[in-house]
């Protein structure tokens, strides 16, 4: 059986399975059992030798370590309820402004993603908040539901994220480092918030039926109670992003490290607020232990199944149908940002990460794209797959929590805009890609 059919057979194998329901670390792993046996004259040991070789690499892998820490310090701070006493400040300074509480719930969720790092801690968080206050104001639906749903989506891209981690540990490149991914997502994770903000603003000064500012009765307290609300609520958990991200541009500690000190940050501001107790700290264990071990599985099957395909010549495929055309390099980039995109429906994003991320590398680097560029174009590109139907995690993360008066309609009419606005902001970074490499060539001189 020639390559080529082999590698239209495992990507229409892998779809299928997964369009069937099949746990997808499971189905990575088994595709690439059943595929390498075809390849390899069904020699059984190589391919267990050439599993267990790169299983052994990926527990070797001291990137990776940052993640069940990372994901610790996620969910104490979902415990210590950081995020609602923001909430509640910001709520009595914009509230008085059209679409003033929307901005706030924006504001929050980019503070919160620099604290966390996982979209499902701050969809859950600010729709159990945020969800029916947006309706007691008389907030449409739809944009409350696009609101919470995309603005939460900012923790897959802030730093410290989990895909950025995951990133880095994958490539194993100096260029592609987590320091560097770290420095790159800061001004495109910012960008996206304030184009969130500069459309809910103006389309509510336009229309001030979908986001009503509160009454005046309502509005008692004075500029100085607002500053020092503010001031009292945002200073511990900015304290704490300094912390972690400050250490890592200053080149004091690692990834790695910097995750253990936000451990202990996340710890300390637990127990300021009153909220550390043994409950906490053994949920938060538990919790930890559970998505990181489905984080590793889903690493696992996603490395047997790009070693499998690689090895057999899949990626030489690829690479010759989409080096072959005679078009410019940035059509090939669009069809890769394309199939990333419609992957992101889907599929899981780390699974697409351990699949595209071997194959497409290379091809960009024939193509003397900037490594950092594109793997920042990939990562806000997946940020689109948690609010994109039919499996966008996000819109399952919010009706879960949400008041029964937000239907599936809502919600799903709500993100369109912000999908597009997430668009808008991948094509202004293609046009200005300095807005990724700038914080990088400042901090790492790459």
């Amino acid at each position: 059986m020639s390559v080529e059919v082999l590698t239209i057979l495992m990507f229409l194998t892998l779809m299928a399975s997964i369009a069937m329901g099949h746990p997808l670390a499971i189905t990575l792993a088994a595709v690439a059992t059943f595929y390498g046996l075809v390849d390899n004259g069904f020699n059984l040991p190589a391919l267990l030798g050439l599993f267990a070789n790169n299983a052994w690499g990926i527990f070797l892998n001291y990137t990776l370590v940052a993640i069940p820490l990372f994901i610790f310090m996620a969910q104490i701070l979902d415990r210590s309820k950081v995020s609602e006493g923001l909430f509640d400040a910001l709520y009595t300074v914009l509230g008085g402004l059209r679409g003033g509480l929307g901005m706030a719930v924006i504001v929050v969720s980019t503070v919160f993603a620099a604290t966390t790092g996982i979209v499902g801690a701050s969809v859950v968080a600010m729709g159990l908040m945020a969800g029916p206050a947006l309706l007691r104001r008389g907030y449409d639906k739809a944009l409350s539901a696009g609101i919470i749903c995309s603005s939460g989506t900012l923790g897959i891209l802030i730093p410290p994220s989990i895909m950025l981690v995951v990133y880095g540990g994958l490539t194993g490149q100096k260029e592609t480092s987590v320091g560097n991914l770290f420095a790159a997502a800061i001004f495109p994770g910012l960008l996206l918030s304030c184009m969130y903000l500069l459309y809910v603003g103006i389309r509510c000064y336009l229309n001030p039926k979908l986001g009503p500012p509160i009454p005046a009765e309502d509005r008692t307290a004075s500029a100085l109670q607002k500053f020092s609300m503010t001031m009292k609520n945002f200073v511990p958990p900015f304290g704490l992003i300094l912390t972690v991200m400050g250490t890592i541009l200053a080149g004091i500690a690692t990834p790695t490290e910097a995750a253990a000190l936000g451990c202990v940050g996340a710890l300390v501001l637990a127990l300021v607020t009153r909220k550390l107790n043994w409950k906490v700290i053994t949920d938060a264990c538990v919790s930890t232990a559970r998505t990181t071990a489905m984080i590793m599985a889903l690493f696992i099957g996603g490395k047997f199944f790009s070693v499998v395909f690689l090895s057999m010549g899949g990626g030489d495929v690829v690479a010759d149908v989409l080096l072959g055309m005679d078009v410019s390099p940035y059509v090939v980039f669009a069809i890769m940002m394309a199939v990333v995109f419609f992957m992101g429906m889907f599929i899981d994003w780390a699974a697409i990460l351990l699949v595209v991320v071997p194959i497409f590398t290379p091809i960009a680097m024939d193509l003397e794209f900037n490594p950092l560029w594109f793997a920042m174009m990939i990562c806000i590109n997946l940020q689109t797959s948690f609010l994109t139907p039919p499996f966008g995690y996000s819109l399952f993360y919010f009706k879960g929590v949400a008041p029964p008066e937000y239907s599936m309609g809502d919600v799903y009419r709500g993100i369109l805009p912000f999908v597009m606005i997430q668009i808008c902001a991948l094509a202004t970074m293609i046009f200005f890609p300095q807005i990724i490499t700038y914080l990088p060539d400042l901090f790492f001189g790459r």
